[in-house]
């Protein structure tokens, strides 16, 4: 199994820097295509922002068939969407990023997505939980270009603290950190990074 790898004493790691936006009272009440393209656009915005603080001149972006992100001059991105928020992540290597607003759901949705061997890692809020493992889970899923079906294989091995996480996907092990902000979380593949986040809360 690949491990994840420390940096050299007296080294930094290179710096990631995630980008959450909020969306405006007014696009909230978009629907359809409409919401949609919004919410595309203006999580592009925050890949604009990301790319900036790290230097980087953003190309053209394209997905593949599948819709997954291609890389350009060897930088990696993604992007994610939800009704109030957005956030986005550009970095030198492959990387996933992923947002949901912590509320009640499902035993079902608890089943489908992780063990119980992983929810007895921790004895915490069960929903927080929950969207800690599930964004955890698709950050990964992003990075790997693969999609929701292997929502299984991602195995939580390790609970460092309330903010990182570990994975095993792969025969890799992915580590995961956490944001918190009204009521959401959000999730990236921080490995061998440093992550500065900004987070614009005001609209």
């Amino acid at each position: 199994m690949e491990t994840i790898p420390n940096p050299e004493p007296g080294t930094r790691n290179p710096i990631i820097y995630p980008v959450i936006l909020p969306v405006p009272d007014k696009e909230q009440q978009l629907k359809g295509r409409e919401k949609v393209s919004f919410l595309s656009k203006h999580a592009r915005e925050a890949l604009e922002i990301s790319a900036k603080k790290s230097h980087i001149k953003l190309n053209e972006l394209k997905k593949d068939e599948k819709g997954v992100p291609l890389p350009f001059n060897g930088y990696y991105w993604s992007l994610t969407h939800k009704l109030k928020y957005v956030a986005a992540v550009i970095a030198p290597a492959p990387i996933g990023i992923d947002i949901e607003k912590i509320r009640p759901c499902s035993k079902a949705l608890f089943k489908k997505t992780a063990h119980d061997n992983e929810w007895e890692l921790s004895d915490t809020d069960p929903f927080i939980l929950f969207y800690r493992y599930w964004t955890s889970k698709e950050s990964v899923l992003k990075a790997s270009g693969t999609g929701i079906k292997d929502l299984s294989k991602c195995r939580i091995i390790q609970i460092i603290d309330d903010n990182h996480l570990v994975i095993d996907y792969r025969n890799q092990e992915w580590l995961i950190e956490h944001f918190y902000f009204d009521e959401h979380i959000a999730s990236i593949v921080k490995n061998d990074f440093d992550v500065e986040w900004t987070n614009q809360m005001t609209s």
